[in-house]
């Protein structure tokens, strides 16, 4: 008996879409499904004020759809799928020639190593939680906002698309050196503008 594709791992997917001359269409769907919010998330964070979003996710999947039998390994979709998106929207970047617009973030960024801790967790938030969370927040996206643009994108690509440093300096065309010195002062400015609203939730 044929397992469900919905029943399937992520690698086994992807060696069902490498297995003939054109990728199958239920596994192909089924790693749409579970991935699609993560593509969104990435370029709403990367391209806030861009319009033509819902193009750009269309095109990514153009994209996994006609090359991924050159991933090598499937185990490492999703990375794949993280760096085609990224590539897409440098693409896009510089085809538009313009500077992107201040983030928006309507979530707190998780970091890898735990240096800063954005999230405000409640089990039941009184008003009183809520206000202070939704102040949080609102001076989260200002101080995100200003920072400078390179910045800001390396942070994305680190924090919620997860790239690894090597990665980001491949995307950017910076040095490796370049991208850890900028994800370290955009961390640093970021902590001191949040710390005095973190420090007046320890009062």
């Amino acid at each position: 008996m044929a397992v469900p594709v919905s029943k399937l791992a992520n690698p086994d997917l992807v060696l069902r879409c490498q297995a003939g001359l054109s990728p199958d269409r239920a596994a192909f769907t089924e790693l749409l499904r579970r991935h699609q919010s993560h593509v969104e998330r990435v370029l709403y964070h990367l391209a806030p004020d861009w319009d033509d979003r819902a193009d750009l996710v269309q095109e990514v999947w153009i994209r996994v759809y006609r090359n991924i039998k050159r991933l090598q390994d499937p185990h490492k979709f999703r990375g794949w799928l993280g760096r085609i998106t990224t590539n897409l929207f440098y693409d896009e970047l510089r085809k538009r020639k313009r500077h992107q617009a201040p983030l928006s973030l309507d979530a707190p960024l998780a970091t890898a190593d735990g240096e800063m801790n954005w999230e405000i967790a409640a089990a039941d938030p009184s008003p009183d939680d809520v206000l202070s969370t939704d102040e949080f927040y609102a001076q989260l996206h200002q101080a995100i906002a200003d920072l400078p643009e390179s910045f800001r994108t390396t942070i994305v690509l680190r924090e919620i698309d997860g790239l690894a440093y090597e990665e980001i300096a491949a995307i950017t065309g910076v040095s490796l050196g370049t991208v850890k010195s900028r994800i370290a002062r955009a961390r640093a400015r970021l902590q001191v503008q949040l710390q005095p609203h973190l420090d007046a939730q320890n009062l």
